[in-house]
């Protein structure tokens, strides 16, 4: 293989928005295929090679249940001839995913059970979750994985479209604020708990406004204790950015979360992404302001 493809592989939880995920890499000009089975990746890739395709994006599923412990096999396979393979997992609370099976209506595939008389769906369709969680755990241990709970579908195309404008070969550092009333991100790798700082939430003039407002941030910038938080975040970062690249980590995803979302983890947020930016590959994510 001459080195030049590129594979994005999808994979994830049933109604994480794996399908979603794919229409927004059709749209950015990948070659998309869904629910390929994994027998026949690494044929794929040959022909599609053949057929001189330069961006190819698979989605696969828990349908290929039997087969699925083949894909990291095949994915190393695939890098050592020279691909550059981007695994992204998509992921979901269990809750939300409940959910999203009762608004449409759909069976989860592993979920048999639920169609027989006497049986408990809900209870049917969180075991066939659970169940979907284990099969897919190994997948999701190599991948970089996407928490879909509280995007949107026009969100999340757009953060797949950005994760993957960056270079391939660079680590990525993703900074993600949110709030910890909705729950702790999946995706993280690493969550930072500010909630302890002032908040500027309890000031009139400032309530309504964000972290990226700068009267926001003079209130931030005046008291020590947020001033020593990101000197502390910044410093762990310093530390272990390098040996994580040097694991060959593409991605890695930092939440900071405080109460709201909206003022303290935003600010720091913004504030680590400028810095880090001047060395990394940064994207950032402000999950509790999109669509403000």
């Amino acid at each position: 293989m001459n080195g030049s493809l590129e594979l994005v592989l999808i994979t994830g939880m049933s109604g994480s928005g794996k399908s979603i995920a794919l229409r927004a890499l059709e749209d950015a000009g990948y070659f998309c295929v869904d629910n390929l089975p994994p027998e026949l990746l690494l044929s794929f890739v040959d022909l599609e090679q053949k057929h001189a395709q330069r961006r190819v994006a698979i989605a696969m599923d828990v349908r290929s249940a039997t087969s699925l412990p083949q894909v990291p096999a095949h994915l190393q396979d695939l890098m050592r001839r020279g691909v550059a393979v981007r695994p992204l997992f998509l992921d979901a609370t269990t809750d939300t995913l409940v959910r999203r099976f009762s608004e449409t209506r759909r069976r989860h595939p592993l979920s048999k059970a639920a169609a027989e008389v006497g049986v408990d769906q809900h209870r049917a369709v969180v075991e066939a979750i659970e169940l979907e969680r284990e099969l897919l755990s190994a997948l999701r241990e190599h991948a970089h994985v996407i928490d879909t709970s509280v995007l949107r579908a026009a969100q999340l195309q757009d953060y797949v479209k950005s994760l993957l404008s960056t270079p391939h070969a660079q680590l990525t550092l993703v900074f993600e604020s949110f709030a910890f009333k909705r729950g702790i991100p999946l995706d993280a790798d690493y969550i930072f708990d500010v909630r302890m700082l002032p908040n500027p939430h309890y000031e009139p003039e400032l309530r309504d406004l964000t972290g990226m407002d700068e009267p926001v941030a003079e209130y931030l910038r005046r008291h020590e204790q947020v001033e020593e938080m990101y000197a502390d975040i910044a410093a762990f970062l310093d530390h272990w950015l390098e040996p994580l690249a040097l694991n060959h980590r593409s991605y890695v995803t930092v939440g900071i979360g405080c109460t709201g979302g909206q003022h303290r983890s935003v600010y720091l947020v913004e504030k680590l992404t400028e810095e880090f930016g001047e060395r990394w590959t940064t994207l950032k994510r402000h999950r509790e302001l999109a669509g403000r």
